[in-house]
């Protein structure tokens, strides 16, 4: 019997797969399962893959035409491309998080048999995305990327900077298309990693400030998480061993999500006050 952790047999596409974030950490340890691992992304995956496409995310016609190069069957896809927002635009950032991922799993998603898994990386930072439901519905309730798109571009109040909306979008698109691929026995999922050491780090800290970024609460370590340790969580999610989970959003955060529901996290310390006690 074959382990529920081996991806033996299975070939899975990783968007955002190369250079040394959670993808490209997603990538090694598929690839060390035993995967066939094929990648979009701009950037070289760390490891050697069966095939690598140079594509960029907010152009739908190279990404059609890698699905298609690619065919079936899929058996797992990995939504782990994203931008930070500044020095890119609100809508750039909102098309390479979130419309691409929902374009790509809508191409692939013909490719895929029962029993395979789309996982897509969202952000704590998204927490309390149950509040902006009504706007994202307007959003994701566009047919297509060229609509998609052209809402971004209507709406620059409700889109901002584009990162935490592209990432509250998943969060609650993930939700619908749980059900709507469920018939299908496709499982849907997302993540909602804390503050990661990746590449993108010093985006954040200076849209911030690094003080902020390194006071930032992390109840568990006290540090910021690794692109390895949330590259495990979407590997998991798409495996067999989470068989039964679909429509979940899992938050890797270290606890942050657990303080901000039990009103436990001292944020004084980041408003330059004296911690409370």
């Amino acid at each position: 019997m074959a382990s529920v952790w081996s991806y033996e047999g299975k070939r899975v596409l990783v968007t955002g797969g190369g250079g040394a974030g959670m993808g490209a950490a997603a990538v090694r340890d598929l690839v060390e399962l035993g995967a066939e691992v094929h990648v979009l992304d701009l950037k070289e995956p760390p490891v050697d893959v069966a095939s690598f496409h140079t594509v960029d995310l907010r152009d739908p016609t190279a990404m059609a035409e890698a699905v298609s190069s690619l065919g079936g069957p899929i058996h797992g896809l990995f939504n782990c491309a994203g931008l930070p927002g500044p020095p890119f635009s609100g809508v750039d950032t909102m098309l390479v998080n979130f419309v691409a991922a929902r374009h790509v799993t809508g191409l692939v998603a013909p490719l895929m048999p029962s029993g395979s898994a789309v996982v897509t990386i969202s952000s704590a930072g998204a927490f309390g995305w149950e509040n902006t439901m009504e706007q994202v519905a307007e959003l994701i309730a566009t047919p297509g990327y060229a609509e998609a798109k052209a809402w971004c571009e209507e709406h620059p109040k409700q889109v901002g900077e584009g990162y935490l909306f592209s990432k509250q979008a998943i969060i609650v698109w993930t939700l619908h298309a749980a059900l709507d691929l469920a018939p299908k026995g496709i499982r849907v999922n997302s993540t909602a990693p804390g503050p990661t050491a990746t590449p993108m780090m010093p985006s954040f800290e200076n849209a911030m400030g690094k003080d902020f970024m390194d006071k930032f609460p992390k109840p568990l370590w006290g540090r910021n998480s690794t692109p390895e340790e949330q590259g495990h969580v979407v590997v998991f999610l798409n495996s067999d061993a989470a068989n039964y989970v679909t429509g979940a959003n899992l938050y890797a955060d270290g606890g942050f999500s657990a303080g901000m529901l039990t009103s436990r996290l001292d944020f004084s310390v980041l408003m330059g006050e004296t911690p409370a006690g």
